[in-house]
């Protein structure tokens, strides 16, 4: 089977029903626009893998709680996932304690170019509250309360204390002297929590 002339909806409905390869091929389609986005990006303390781990983890998400009979392309609302997990990645770096004002990022940073070279702005791809979609948020919500739920179970009670730590704003460097750990063990940790949250289905 060409999975590669398979649209996009039919690859998640295939992916639905246990065939990893569609979803592997999903990934593949969409990793450049990953790419792109994180590039233009910056995390305070982190680099440009970081975004793009944190991108392909919002396309993960969209793959998970896309609904083609809300008459959304899952084009957009998996650029709308990318955008919101990597921007939530940088909000979460910036809230850090004694980060430089210098580190921050300027909403009239470019974004990301489309396909036909429009330049964007954070400042076009962040929605307000306010004005964001209500069934969007609805999925975003339930989305996080399961993912949340699997992921916690594949964790060690180690893993899930660093990930509490994680998720109040903390970097490895804080979790380890309230761990009582070297900095190193709490990277390995935060690591191995990444790489088991790219495998909760």
């Amino acid at each position: 089977m060409n999975y590669e002339k398979c649209s996009d909806e039919t690859l998640i409905d295939m992916y639905r029903v246990g065939n990893e390869t569609a979803i592997e091929t999903l990934f593949d389609r969409y990793k450049n626009l990953v790419r792109k986005k994180a590039k233009s990006m910056y995390i305070a303390g982190g680099d440009n893998d970081d975004l793009i781990q944190e991108g392909m983890i919002g396309l993960y998400k969209a793959a998970r709680g896309y609904d083609e009979s809300r008459g959304t392309s899952f084009a957009s609302f998996a650029s709308l996932c990318i955008d919101r997990q990597i921007m939530t990645a940088i909000t979460a770096s910036n809230r850090e304690k004694n980060v430089p004002l210098n580190n921050y990022v300027s909403f009239e940073t470019p974004a990301y170019n489309d396909d036909n070279e429009n330049v964007y702005k954070l400042a076009d791809v962040i929605t307000p509250d306010s004005d964001q979609n209500p069934e969007f948020i609805f999925i975003d919500k339930e989305y996080a309360r399961t993912f949340e739920e699997n992921l916690v179970d594949q964790l060690s009670s180690l893993e899930r204390q660093v990930l509490d730590y994680h998720m109040e704003g903390k970097n490895y460097h804080q979790i380890a002297e309230l761990m009582h750990k070297s900095p190193k063990s709490i990277d390995n940790a935060l690591q191995r929590i990444k790489t088991k949250a790219m495998k909760v289905k």
